[in-house]
């Protein structure tokens, strides 16, 4: 399935290749690879950090260890104005969540008095729901500026010039968690601005390296996911460690130096990559900025409208990994004295790059015997298998109870989680820039990452069921909207695949999806 035809598309200036593909790819592998680094290794800290440092007036000044600091978080520029709608726990909920972790900080904290590990649980409690807010909130806000990113560079910059205005000022907002606690608002603001700039825009370079129904590009796209998992895998035992050593502000410094490593590289690639589409269509190479989109191309666009609107539930509860996921990993879980809780987020990394050759042969065997499921039926197939992983954390609960437990529960339910997502979000990439129109295809793959969004912001408001439900209760929750994600997609499957038919041009010819 392709969007545009071969007269369309102008490749790397270049022919040179490295393991059957265009050497661009490694180029974009390394950036997006660096980007990622920089990425999950803030996302790994930060609910942790608002919830052990920022919001409370007793600290835990290195991640993980003891409460022997001091702070005020109304110092925080913007605090008062957030946390006016941000809405209140329920006192007897409060209350519960505080009796639970008084036990626990005793029990951590050889020799902690009563009173003080109260003050702290109660401080915890009050500001752990709204943490996984604004957990939710960020995350979701990264996934919805990549809209008008991708809508910038089809118009105006292109998609090179977005890539380097995003990396430069995403690293500009981790230097500046870094600098201040008192800029985290600000520090945010920046990190989601700069990825609206990039994350479309490099993805779309990806699909810009290969022609029409060049049957390597999903291929590429799993190269380039494992890639995105790589520096998501690594960044954890760097930024988490030197938080844990160090203090928190030095995590967020590791990120941002990782993030202006990935721009140094897309600099130093950059004759190995494709024109933009933008400078296609300004040599004439490609079809006219202010070209109607024709009735087929259309039904294109509202197909992957109505699959990114399908998706929001699967990342609602995929999500959940760095919010009430992350915080069972820190509280209720086992771990060795020299482990940091926040390894557990490379766990999901670990498993992406370990099971993506193997799923990658596996569909093309099935692709060989005809029994390839569509892109869409992967999509459900992968909700389906993220609504059953959390069968595990259901058992995980009912066994551990009040206490904590062994690192099987998250570790073997975020395998099966991982499965999950390699059938559902390489599959999605690579389907939005063989049915995206071609003018359009950064604004395309910038609505993909907006079911991104409204999963993120989803992912907040669910955890804060958290602290008010029994754990076993809340990941059968999680289950079930797993399991209702996957029902939905495939009863949308045969129509979906209808609509996102391309044009059918006699002298050209279309691949099938």
């Amino acid at each position: 399935m392709s969007s545009a035809s071969p007269a369309e598309w102008k490749g790397p200036p270049t022919n040179r290749e490295f393991m059957g593909h265009p050497v661009g790819l490694f180029v974009l592998f390394f950036t997006e690879m660096w980007e990622r680094f920089s990425y999950y290794g803030m996302r790994g800290l930060l609910k942790l950090y608002m919830v052990n440092y920022l919001f409370i007036s007793v600290r835990q000044t290195l991640q993980g260890k003891a409460y022997d600091g001091v702070g005020n978080p109304d110092d925080v520029i913007g605090w008062g104005f957030v946390k006016s709608f941000l809405p209140t726990i329920e006192p007897a909920a409060l209350q519960q969540c505080v009796g639970e972790k008084v036990k626990a900080l005793v029990a951590e904290n050889a020799g902690m008095a009563a009173e003080l590990a109260t003050t702290i649980a109660t401080q915890k409690c009050s500001v752990e729901p709204n943490a996984s807010l604004l957990y939710g909130l960020y995350t979701s806000l990264v996934y919805l500026t990549p809209v008008f990113g991708g809508l910038m560079a089809d118009r105006y910059l292109g998609q090179k010039k977005a890539v380097y205005i995003g990396a430069a000022t995403m690293a500009a907002g981790q230097f500046v968690l870094f600098g201040s606690d008192n800029l985290f608002f600000i520090g945010l603001l920046l990190l989601i601005v700069g990825n609206g700039f990039f994350k479309p825009n490099i993805s779309t370079q990806v699909g810009s390296l290969y022609p029409p129904g060049d049957s390597r590009r999903d291929g590429a796209f799993t190269i380039f996911y494992m890639g995105i998992n790589i520096g998501a895998f690594i960044c954890n035992f760097v930024c988490g460690t030197l938080a844990a050593v160090y203090g928190w502000r030095y995590g967020f410094l590791a990120a941002g130096i990782g993030m202006c490593i990935g721009l140094v590289v897309q600099f130093l690639g950059k004759n190995y990559l494709a024109p933009d589409t933008l400078q296609d269509r300004k040599t004439g190479a490609a079809q006219a900025p202010k070209e109607k989109l024709t009735r087929n191309e259309w039904n294109r666009v509202w197909a992957l409208v109505a699959l990114c609107m399908l998706n929001i539930v699967f990342w609602a509860v995929y999500e959940q990994q760095g919010n009430t996921m992350q915080t069972w990993a820190d509280e209720k879980t086992k771990w060795p004295e020299w482990a940091s809780s926040t390894w557990f987020q490379s766990v999901n990394p670990f498993f992406i790059f370990l099971f993506a050759p193997f799923l990658d042969r596996f569909w093309a065997r099935q692709n060989k015997a005809g029994t390839e499921p569509s892109s869409v039926a992967k999509m459900a197939i992968g909700c389906f298998i993220l609504g059953g992983s959390f069968v595990v954390m259901v058992l995980g609960a009912r066994i551990v109870g009040d206490g904590s437990g062994s690192l099987f529960w998250p570790i073997f339910c975020t395998m099966l989680l991982t499965v999950g997502e390699l059938y559902l979000s390489p599959v999605g990439l690579s389907l939005v820039t063989k049915v995206a129109p071609v003018r359009i295809v950064s604004l395309m793959m910038g609505m993909w990452f907006l079911s991104s969004f409204a999963g993120n912001f989803l992912s907040g408001y669910i955890g804060q069921f958290y602290t008010t439900m029994s754990k076993e209760t809340f990941f059968l929750m999680l289950m079930v909207l797993g399991i209702a994600a996957g029902i939905a997609i495939a009863l949308f499957n045969r129509p979906l695949k209808k609509a996102m038919q391309p044009e059918q041009a006699p002298a050209v010819g279309g691949a099938s999806s």
